[in-house]
């Protein structure tokens, strides 16, 4: 579990970096002036030629196959919810790589979230246990008497 662990963090936080990279390309961009076939050619080849586009595009297909792996070698149970941490992650880049204000009330919400993904951690932690103590304490179904 620890090898799925390091890669998550190491995907989280390219990913992290990818989409501020991203966001800060987009904004860069120069908005349609009005709402012709030309005018979305023209602001969609500007995206494509942005170099900030690119970089945080090709961050985001790094983490997108580290997320391939991590699906076929893991439960998606455990590995979707722990994506999650990327938020984690998104918000400290918003707040040093881009300089935005991030409220308490963020914060606050990035900590559930980081204790969110403790718990499905742990969960993972007790399922292995259980698969150790041998087959029938892991598949026997659960029968109140």
């Amino acid at each position: 579990m620890t090898k799925i662990l390091l890669i998550l963090v190491i995907a989280a936080v390219i990913e992290s970096i990818g989409v501020a990279i991203l966001s800060k390309g987009l904004k860069e961009i120069p908005e349609a002036r009005e709402m012709t076939a030309r005018e979305i050619a023209r602001v969609i080849k500007c995206g494509a030629m942005n170099a900030k586009v690119l970089t945080g595009t090709a961050l985001e297909a790094v983490f997108y196959g580290a997320l391939l792996y991590m699906l076929k070698v893991r439960d998606l149970s455990f590995i979707w919810p722990l994506t999650s941490m990327g938020f984690v992650v998104t918000a400290l880049a918003a707040r040093f790589l881009l300089g935005e204000k991030v409220s308490g009330l963020r914060w606050s919400g990035v900590l559930m979230i980081a204790l969110g993904a403790f718990l499905i951690s742990y969960s993972e932690r007790d399922k292995e246990h259980r698969s150790e103590a041998g087959p029938a304490a892991s598949s026997a179904p659960f029968r109140p008497e």
